[in-house]
């Protein structure tokens, strides 16, 4: 395997890129601040689970990888004809053409994941890990195409949540409402919910919620993955863990589906949004920060059950 290395200006970062991948073959293309640990290092960062504000530093170093030395000096003389440096900066530089050593990428990225701790007896354990000896409740997955694997403090407090709850009884109903890998909705089943609704707008994080409730050994007569138009009724626990934003736009959807007696539980939230989503469900529920974590938090809210007159 042969690494390509180049230096651009942003202006170039996202172009030239952009052609390595589609037209020139690179096997991966991978983007770094050529001045980092200097003075004039410059972070780069936005929203979680958003777009970077921009593709790249304005001076980037970017990383290629080939198969072939040909194919790499091909792309090296491609890029240079069509976005070469024009004396000031303005375009792009050859650094380096190396060989790379053989290595087992497959293991090397399986080492990244290692057993996540949710409490000292539940734990998310990717499938090439041995759980842990004091773990009663597993869940294994593997990082895929759709968000959840357990790494994020996102998903961490909203299992934690989960697992720190009274037992749920059989008749408990769940929604698992942006569900991605199916990690919460499996989770709940864990605990014992009997019925869990996960839905996401996107079809290949419920075709993943699909298959991981399978892995876990989760039956699709428990846990119904479906797009939100599948989210019907009202629900003992609805799981929220998207993002302040959305999370503020569906404030009247979500607090809907929450039974009297019920729980709503949202993460993908910053602690400077507290105000905000306490403030959006307002009118429905009083929404409070029940844990934090890296400079996020969780927040619940629990509608009040019915009386002996049927009133909330």
């Amino acid at each position: 395997m042969f690494e390509l290395v180049m230096r651009a200006p942003a202006a170039l970062v996202e172009p030239v890129s952009d052609l390595l991948m589609d037209e020139l073959d690179a096997l991966s293309v991978s983007v770094e601040d050529a001045d980092a640990d200097t003075a004039a290092e410059h972070a780069l960062f936005g929203e979680p689970g958003m777009p970077a504000p921009a593709a790249g530093w304005e001076r980037s170093t970017l990383k290629a990888l080939f198969d072939t030395e040909q194919a790499a000096e091909q792309a090296a003389t491609l890029l240079l004809a069509q976005h070469g440096d024009d004396g000031q900066g303005g375009g792009v530089i050859l650094q380096a053409l190396a060989v790379m050593p053989d290595q087992d990428w497959v293991r090397l990225t399986q080492s990244q994941f290692a057993p996540v701790e949710i409490t000292p007896t539940f734990w998310v354990v990717p499938s090439w890990h041995e759980a842990p000896a004091a773990a009663k409740q597993v869940i294994r997955l593997d990082p895929g195409l759709a968000f959840g694997t357990g790494t994020h403090p996102t998903t961490r407090m909203c299992l934690r949540w989960l697992a720190t709850q009274p037992a749920m009884n059989p008749g408990k109903r769940v929604l698992d409402y942006g569900c991605g890998s199916g990690i919460l909705a499996i989770g709940a089943a864990l605990v014992g919910a009997a019925s869990i609704d996960a839905v996401d707008i996107d079809s290949a994080a419920v075709q993943s919620t699909h298959d991981n409730a399978l892995r876990n050994g989760v039956p699709l007569s428990q846990l119904k993955p479906g797009l939100p138009d599948a989210a019907l009724g009202l629900y003992d626990t609805v799981l929220a863990n998207i993002l302040a934003t959305p999370l503020k736009l569906l404030a009247p959807l979500l607090a809907g589906h929450v039974a009297p007696g019920g729980w709503l539980v949202m993460a993908g939230i910053l602690e400077r949004q507290a105000d905000e989503l306490t403030a959006a469900y307002a009118p429905w529920l009083d929404v409070r920060v029940a844990d934090r974590e890296d400079g996020w938090i969780l927040m619940t809210a629990q509608r009040p059950a019915l009386t002996a007159a049927g009133q909330a």
